[in-house]
């Protein structure tokens, strides 16, 4: 099976309905970004913090993942998928996408704020003040913050070099170090791009562009995917 690698951004998560802060002048659902994704934020007012990703939680329960996810998962009968994404819901898993590379965390998992290396799952929806880790550290959200290093980012380096084809789906490709992942693809891979506002890509080669949404850009992907390489 062919390596078929997958960048995508809040392009595809916007279209089940999950807001997204670029859209809206640096405010997310009303707030600063820094008051709530940044380690100053959090330390700032972390009751704030808990209640912001509590309703993003919440809300992100409410949606259902997209036909732009669902065609990723059906390009796993004909390719070895893997999806590298900037977004931090689960909608490519419960879409069936079953290696999902998350770059800026997770938004149903807590962190311990003494340990990063204890992550939970989060049961329902909300993490609350005093909930702690078995090191008796306060919880917070398991979201790479504005300021923080990206620890997932080297090993999505490393599978874009495989990348037998290589896609970007959903994404403006002006958030850094996520946006420099495109530079990895091997120079003779099939490349895809594929949003409603296409960023200028003079340096990729084989390069073809989908100006659609995620939706409608990633079945007309799929279908030449398979009909050209399955």
């Amino acid at each position: 099976m062919k390596k078929l690698v997958v960048l995508t951004g809040a392009g595809i998560s916007a279209e089940s309905g999950i807001s997204t802060f670029r859209d809206s002048g640096g405010l997310w659902e009303g707030h600063d970004v820094m008051e709530v994704a940044s380690p100053s934020g959090w330390k700032k007012n972390k009751e704030l913090v808990l209640d912001f990703y509590n309703q993003r939680r919440k809300q992100a329960l409410t949606v259902m993942p997209n036909e732009g996810h669902k065609e990723l998962f059906r390009l796993e009968k004909y390719f070895d998928v893997t999806i590298i994404t900037q977004n931090v819901d689960n909608l490519h898993e419960r879409a069936g996408s079953s290696k999902v590379i998350h770059l800026h965390g997770e938004l149903f998992k807590s962190q311990s704020t003494v340990d990063p290396k204890l992550v939970y799952d989060i049961d329902g929806w909300e993490i609350k003040s005093g909930d702690k880790c078995e090191k008796g550290s306060q919880l917070r959200p398991f979201i790479v913050w504005f300021g923080e290093l990206v620890p997932m980012i080297e090993p999505a380096m490393e599978i874009c070099k495989e990348a037998d084809i290589f896609a970007v789906i959903g994404t403006s490709l002006l958030v850094y170090p996520a946006a420099g992942l495109v530079k990895y693809a091997p120079e003779n891979s099939p490349k895809y791009i594929i949003d409603v506002n296409i960023p200028e890509m003079g340096f990729m080669h084989n390069l073809k562009k989908l100006e659609a949404p995620a939706s409608i850009g990633t079945k007309e992907m799929a279908d030449e995917l398979i009909e050209k390489y399955a």
